[in-house]
């Protein structure tokens, strides 16, 4: 059971107004608000250990220092990883995919193939059509269904000895499905392929175990799971991280130096070139100290009830439908009312104080699949409650009311 009110008083920015209504925020799969704990972080870093790491023999660098590889040891807990070193701090999910795919682009040939999903974000898409091109190898799609569930008999009859790698999303931004990712790990293992798991719509919901998954790669943002912007986390097998070149050349990622030939520094450091967001990465671990204080076992039983409330409440609506009716799927609800424009619906909610996200949520695939040029997205956390919905099914009325 969590005290949500308890909760609630975390998040300053719940208590404000917006257009002089109470904020209602339905948009954490874009981001998630910030506890107190974790402002309070970025500022005592600021204000009392400011200076640059690994490099500096002075006591702040050091401090710095200590903090930043403290939490990078956090994470390493926290995802069950083998060695701290397979912990790369990045400036989020789309960099940590760019790095691994553009490495795999040096390790690819012509006649190799990449298997995505059809409900990849853009940011699982794009890295990989740039590597296949630079390459010559071939981009592969598993479909979906009508429900927004992957066809895996499909997925099957892709895998091949011609594949390389797997890049599939643990829960889609759009619809909320969960994936059956360790299944597709394991089908993809039996004929030799890598897989990378996009975990940025995961994270929030699921503590992410590498181990028991088996995956080469696991990808997520800080941001969405209550830290900062700008921080990311790339999780690599040491075998496979060491495969790959460096992404970025500079400071920190080298051993040696000379204008005849460079020689590059051991995990992690390969990958971390340049001064990085320090604040972000310690207070990255920070974030994960309070939700695991919660506890994502709690967070899941209640985000279920958030979502099968929410999806009742809104299917009351005439003329409503939902997209995403997976078997499996998180607390997200994508949904239309007929006859009326996503945009059109998200203004007026926003006058009434409810912060929801309109559009293709950089999925464009699945909106040409359904026909459609977008959806209302409303997407849930621990800290919102079923009032709150209720005040989101009376504004979204309001506004079929007004746009009829």
């Amino acid at each position: 059971m969590l005290d949500i009110k308890a909760i609630r008083q975390d998040f300053p920015i719940l208590s404000r107004e917006v257009n002089g209504k109470p904020l209602v925020y339905f948009d954490n799969a874009a981001t998630a608000q910030k506890p107190k704990v974790v402002e309070e972080a970025i500022k005592n870093y600021y204000e009392t250990i400011n200076a640059n790491i690994h490099r500096g023999v002075h006591t702040l660098s050091q401090l710095a220092t200590d903090a930043y590889e403290e939490s990078r040891l956090k994470i390493q807990q926290h995802v069950n990883a083998k060695h701290s070193h397979e912990i790369i701090f990045t400036a989020g999910t789309t960099f940590g995919i760019n790095l691994v795919a553009n490495g795999f682009g040096t390790l690819l040939k012509e006649g190799d193939e990449v298997i995505v999903s059809a409900l990849e974000h853009h940011s699982n898409i794009v890295p990989w059509q740039f590597a296949c091109e630079r390459s010559g190898a071939k981009l592969r799609v598993i479909p979906m269904n009508l429900e927004g569930e992957l066809i895996l008999s499909e997925y099957d009859t892709l895998l091949s000895e011609k594949t390389k790698v797997v890049a599939i999303t643990h829960i889609s931004n759009a619809l909320g499905t969960i994936n059956p990712i360790k299944e597709i790990i394991i089908k993809a293992h039996a004929v030799g392929a890598a897989v990378l798991v996009d975990g940025a719509q995961a994270t929030p919901h699921i503590k992410p175990d590498v181990i028991d998954l088996d995956c080469e790669f696991y990808v997520f943002s800080g941001h969405k799971i209550c830290g900062p912007t700008g921080t990311g986390i790339l999780y690599g097998k040491e075998e496979w991280l060491n495969k790959l070149p460096p992404y970025q050349g500079g400071g920190e990622m080298i051993k040696q130096v000379t204008f005849e030939k460079t020689t590059y520094a051991c995990l992690p450091h390969k990958f971390e070139a340049g001064t990085p967001n320090i604040s972000g990465g310690i207070v990255l671990g920070h974030a994960i100290d309070y939700l695991n204080g919660i506890g994502f076992d709690n967070i899941a039983a209640y985000e279920k009830e958030l979502l099968d409330y929410g999806t009742a409440r809104l299917l009351e609506i005439d003329g409503l439908k939902i997209y995403g009716t997976a078997k499996e799927k998180t607390s997200v609800i994508s949904f239309n009312i007929a006859n009326i424009h996503p945009y059109d619906i998200g203004v007026i909610v926003d006058k009434l104080g409810v912060a929801v996200r309109t559009g293709h949520h950089c999925t464009q695939p699945i909106m040409d699949f359904f026909e459609i040029p977008g959806t209302i997205r409303a997407s849930f956390s621990f800290y919102n409650t079923k009032e709150e919905i209720d005040i989101l099914v009376e504004a979204v009325k309001k506004a079929q009311t007004m746009l009829s």
